[in-house]
């Protein structure tokens, strides 16, 4: 779509140096920042979402295997996404007209904390109110994150040739590239801390519950998991458990105290003191993006972008790492996944200049087919632990693609319409890992996968018809006139 030249004229930038006369303001009448100040912020965001999810993603991944008792630990993943659909529906477009894009993403991250903390005593009374006020700051997090993101690449498109759709993908790859080395941090804290001492050593893992105890089976691993308990599947010790949270939650606050200090407000962004508009009107604004076209053919496939990552976090860390090679290997395991996935958002951003976004959406889409047929044929041994990491690095490949993609695709599309946009993003995949966590619990992991398949079937479809609206939307407005 054609974007209004003013909005992408080039300007001479004055962030705070006097000395420079010829600085132009943005038509908004708030001077654009320089490109340097744009990527600061660039860095300073990635920096901030780094330490968060250094720290939840490390604790997510481990949750269906260290809190197994009850299936704890995947009831408050589903209670958090679930809590999410809520949010993304009522808060995240009045917090942000309220409180601006800064405060937004420094008071977000903060909700994060006592869902970590929580950890420190896995009770059904911890984790579940906690998980809601995590699912509730969520929506609001990653709304203002792709906003913000979305905005900086406009005002950066303003300062060379580049369009702001190229930019904005760069931007969000370079944004995903570090937030998927998340995985790396994260787990390496997970993996040092709960190793056994000695190579055969099973200390670390032992646990007084009787109930799981007694629970103990000769589980068959891989495709016919379904539940049960063995060796490898015992939780940590108690001291363990203590120092992996402490480590966690001390990245958590010190996310919040970067983007507080060090974040500087978007120039056009102006906080809503009066409005007639209610919590009611908001919810109508993002349910009416639904009747646009191409956001409803784009909803199964971000469906599928929550469904995929829940099985790779809940399914396949406990049916396949955990069971057969070791719960304290799983984090070991996901480093694989974190660097594949942190490389190729890297260069899907990069590359969408010179690589059609339909060349890497089927190809995300072929990794995954992939990897689920290798699954469905593979029987988990820990003799085999190259398989392990071969697995789940395609499965982050495709992984970095949806990501990066979908999110950069919502921007281009909806540009004109960001929060509402972003709030459906945030909705429909929340949806896809609060399904997929709640039939976690009593599915086996044939049926999962089977479900999985089809909403990405589903998905690549409608994609590719909203592909094939826009090419022809742009043509049409390329047409000469006669």
């Amino acid at each position: 779509m054609k974007k209004p030249n003013n909005m992408q004229a080039k300007m001479e930038v004055d962030y705070g140096d006097k000395k420079k006369k010829n600085s132009t303001a943005h038509p908004l009448g708030a001077p654009v920042m320089s490109k340097l100040r744009i990527m600061k912020n660039l860095v300073i965001v990635c920096l901030g979402f780094l330490f968060l999810f250094s720290a939840y993603q490390g604790l997510a991944n481990l949750q269906s295997t260290m809190n197994m008792k009850g299936d704890l630990g995947t009831v408050s993943q589903s209670v958090i996404y679930a809590a999410l659909i809520f949010s993304s529906l009522f808060l995240p477009k009045l917090v942000i007209k309220k409180l601006g894009c800064k405060l937004t993403l420094a008071l977000s991250i903060l909700t994060y904390a006592p869902y970590i903390a929580a950890n420190f005593y896995p009770h059904m009374g911890t984790f579940v109110p906690t998980a809601i006020v995590l699912g509730l700051g969520a929506a609001p997090l990653w709304s203002a994150k792709c906003t913000y993101l979305n905005e900086i690449s406009v005002l950066y498109a303003g300062h060379g040739t580049d369009s702001a759709d190229i930019i904005t993908s760069r931007f969000f790859g370079i944004f995903f590239m570090v937030f998927q080395n998340t995985q790396i941090w994260g787990n390496l804290a997970s993996y040092f801390v709960l190793k056994p001492m000695k190579p055969n050593a099973t200390n670390s893992f032992e646990s007084p519950d009787n109930d799981l105890n007694s629970n103990r089976t000769n589980l068959t691993c891989g495709v016919d998991f379904c539940s049960g308990l063995n060796e490898n599947l015992q939780p940590p010790t108690e001291d363990k458990r203590y120092m992996l949270i402490a480590i966690y939650l001390s990245c958590a606050i010190l996310a919040a105290i970067i983007v507080s200090i060090f974040l500087d407000p978007l120039p056009t962004e102006k906080k809503s003191k009066v409005e007639n508009e209610n919590v009611l009107s908001r919810v109508v604004a993002t349910l009416k993006h639904l009747k646009k076209v191409d956001q409803l053919l784009l909803v199964p496939i971000t469906v599928f972008s929550g469904i995929e990552q829940a099985f790779i976090l809940g399914d396949y860390t406990k049916a396949y790492v955990a069971c057969a090679w070791g719960l304290h290997r799983v984090g070991l395991v996901f480093i694989c996944f974190g660097v594949v996935n942190a490389i190729m958002s890297f260069l899907a951003g990069r590359l969408v200049k010179y690589v059609s976004r339909v060349a890497f959406m089927l190809a995300g889409a072929l990794g995954n087919v992939a990897v689920c047929t290798a699954l469905f044929l593979w029987q988990p041994e820990e003799s085999q632990s190259i398989y392990f990491f071969v697995l789940i690095g395609v499965w982050g490949l495709s992984d970095a693609i949806w990501q990066t993609q979908i999110n950069a695709l919502y921007g281009v599309l909806f540009r004109s319409e960001e929060e509402a946009a972003f709030s459906n993003y945030r909705l429909w995949e929340s949806l896809g890992f609060s399904i997929a966590f709640a039939y976690s619990t009593f599915l086996c992991i044939a049926p999962k996968m089977y479900i999985l398949l089809g909403f990405l079937a589903t998905g690549i479809t409608g994609y590719l018809i909203v592909e094939i609206k826009t090419w022809n939307r742009k043509n049409s407005y390329d047409l000469p006139s006669t």
